[in-house]
């Protein structure tokens, strides 16, 4: 470690309170200062991941903070990822790499052992030898006494890192002062004197109605609160592991294009979409378990964790007959990833990667056979949409190997992959250009492309060709941070740190 790397961690009274978006914050207002900063997360159990451009597999939000740090992301900054695949077992990722599937007792047992420290200290090094300022997310809870034991993320992160803890609470989910106190009370002595300031999210009223219960908690713990965010609309970023609740709901709108994404068990991946909703004419809904999926311009299958049990969940609700009614009506069908395997002829599982059930029939819309293999896929990729000749940037996570038969066309040509020049074809699309699929995450991402999309939508229903709507994530960041400057003692922060304003 250099002698002058400082870091600071920021932990939660429980998962959701916005632990992932204050360490952007604080990312970018160090950034913004003068420092070189990196994110870090020892262990993240998420199904929104990343491919790095060495090909190696990450949790979403450390990329999202690195983007907030403009840094390229890398693995040292997520060396365990927990990818759930069923209620007790998930995949686990090893510096970016899948390990093995595991339950849970069986990574209890892993993270007993003396690889699991050393492989998150030696990732936690790698980045005090090149930045300034390591921001550090815990997970979940501190207090969350069950778990002490084998806790690799929190205050055992935070005793490896020597790092002073800044303890984050949600007040929109309620009890804020008693998810607080009660974590503060649950650590050991050692362990909350790393606590050194508490921060408020989501707050929404009149500060004044506030201040006697911060002055409260202050005389009771002897930690002072450094400040109080308020609930924000405006500032658009991704979302780490749950679709907000407000996209579950139809907006009453004189939006145009409907865009109805169906909510898979294992979805994954679900931030390929933002670009999407964040367009002026569409009105995007996610269709969970027990909702009928109605017509829509457009129906999305997304990427799954558990393409098998995926598909058997459309067929077991309905979603395979109303998908089908929606493609007699001569409406667009889009599979990505997962989803696009589950738009074919058959997927074949003779190794059991997935379930024990060998063979499964697809949906049949895309003439095309997945078998799964052993070797996973991870990739970023350059490609040509075939049809419009528009560029699309994103990455591959996936298991399966996918081929076309019959007069089925490749959707893209990929002319770059781990910053090789090749040519490879990917997804494939019906005759019709009505039907199609692709392995390509964040393909909505580029503009040109997703303006193609929707505007033969729109060409479709008589409505007026447009441009798609910009968007600069950077700004996006520095809003944030503003935010949080203006609403937290950055002063104070500055001297828990160690450090001074560069």
């Amino acid at each position: 470690m250099r002698k002058n790397t400082k870091s600071i961690m920021i932990q939660g009274t429980g998962s959701g309170v916005g632990k992932s978006i204050a360490v952007a914050a604080l990312c970018r207002i160090f950034l913004q200062d003068g420092y070189k900063v990196a994110p870090f997360k020892a262990q993240n159990m998420a199904l929104n991941s990343f491919v790095t451009k060495e090909g190696l597999e990450i949790g979403r939000a450390q990329a999202m903070q690195a983007d907030a740090c403009k840094i390229s992301p890398t693995v040292d900054m997520n060396p365990i990822l927990i990818k759930p695949s069923a209620d007790t077992v998930a995949q686990i990722i090893i510096r970016g790499k899948p390990l093995k599937n595991m339950d849970v007792l069986e990574y209890v047992q892993y993270k007993k052992q003396k690889d699991a420290i050393r492989i998150i200290k030696e990732s936690f090094d790698n980045l005090t030898k090149e930045f300034d300022i390591i921001v550090i997310e815990g997970a979940g809870s501190p207090a969350e006494v069950n778990l002490h034991s084998h806790d690799i993320v929190n205050m055992r992160m935070a005793k490896i890192a020597k790092s002073p803890v800044l303890l984050l609470g949600d007040i929109d989910k309620g009890g804020v002062f008693a998810s607080l106190y009660g974590t503060v009370e649950l650590l050991s002595r050692n362990e909350r004197d790393r606590i050194k300031g508490f921060i408020i999210n989501k707050f929404r009223g009149d500060i004044s109605l506030l201040c006697p219960g911060l002055k409260f908690l202050e005389r009771k713990t002897k930690i002072p609160v450094l400040g109080v965010i308020p609930y924000f609309h405006d500032i658009r970023l991704p979302e780490e592991d749950s679709v907000p609740d407000k996209y579950f709901k139809t907006n009453i709108s004189d939006k145009k294009i409907d865009i109805k994404i169906i909510y898979l068990p294992h979805i994954s991946n679900f931030t390929d979409f933002d670009a999407l909703k964040n367009e002026a004419d569409v009105n995007l809904e996610y269709i969970g378990k027990g909702k009928k999926l109605g017509t829509a311009d457009i129906i999305i299958i997304p990427g799954s964790k558990n393409t098998v049990s995926d598909l058997k969940y459309l067929y077991e609700n309905g979603y395979e007959k109303q998908i089908k009614e929606n493609h007699d009506k001569g409406k667009m069908i889009i599979g990505i990833c997962g989803g696009y395997q589950m738009l074919g002829k058959k997927i074949i599982d003779k190794l059991n990667i997935e379930s024990k059930q060998k063979e499964i029939n697809g949906l049949g819309l895309l003439n095309i056979v997945t078998v799964f293999k052993q070797t996973k896929t991870l990739t970023q990729v350059k490609a040509k949409h075939i049809e419009s000749n528009r560029s699309v940037s994103g990455y591959e996570i996936h298991m399966g190997e996918t081929e076309i038969f019959g007069r089925e066309k490749p959707a893209f040509n990929i002319y770059e992959k781990m910053r090789k020049n090749v040519n490879i074809k990917d997804g494939a699309r019906s005759r019709d250009k009505q039907v199609w699929g692709t392995y390509i995450h964040g393909v909505f991402d580029d503009k040109e492309f997703r303006e193609f999309i929707l505007n033969g939508v729109r060409q479709k229903k008589g409505l007026k060709i447009i441009s798609s709507s910009d968007f600069n994530q950077d700004e996006e960041y520095d809003k944030l941070a503003d935010l949080f400057r203006k609403n937290i003692n950055m002063k104070l922060i500055y001297k828990i740190l160690g450090a001074k304003k560069a």
